[in-house]
């Protein structure tokens, strides 16, 4: 599993034309999974995303969680972060979980990002989306399962 994480001011997500979710200071997230992840690695994962302490406290320091901002996130699948392109021009995603597969994980991700609390707004899977965001910062972090969790990596 991967996510890249944007500290944003505000994020929507666009469906043909329409605004269909959208948040104001808080993470966007893009999620995406490989063929051979389960939902045993969630749990961390989403823990990891709520108490990274990315964001800034009284004297501008990353050193706060989200939860101390009151902050939401916008959760977008993103079978494009498995991309290999390696060879050629032309990216191959045959390490991407299948749709039917990740769409289960992504639906249950979100699930464990709401036990913290947090609110979560969602895209809509394997929608064409069109994604605007205010990046704060810039911050933009890199979240690997196969580094967090399966080497210990905490």
């Amino acid at each position: 599993m991967r996510i890249v994480i944007q500290r944003v001011l505000e994020a929507a997500v666009s469906i043909d034309g329409a605004v269909y979710s959208q948040i104001g200071p808080g993470y966007l997230l893009l999620v995406g999974f490989e063929d051979g992840d389960n939902e045993t690695i969630l749990p961390e994962m989403a823990r990891k995303v709520v108490e990274l302490r990315i964001c800034d406290d009284e004297n501008g320091k990353m050193n706060l969680p989200l939860s101390s901002i009151a902050g939401e996130i916008l959760s977008v699948s993103q079978f494009t972060l498995y991309a290999d392109c390696r060879k050629g021009r032309r990216p191959s995603f045959i390490r991407a979980a299948v749709p039917e597969k990740a769409t289960v994980l992504y639906d249950a991700f979100n699930r464990e990002l709401e036990k913290y609390g947090v609110t979560v707004k969602t895209g809509k899977f394997q929608a064409e989306m069109k994604v605007s965001l205010i990046n704060d910062g810039p911050i933009t972090i890199i979240l690997d399962s196969d580094e967090i969790i399966k080497t210990g990596g905490k």
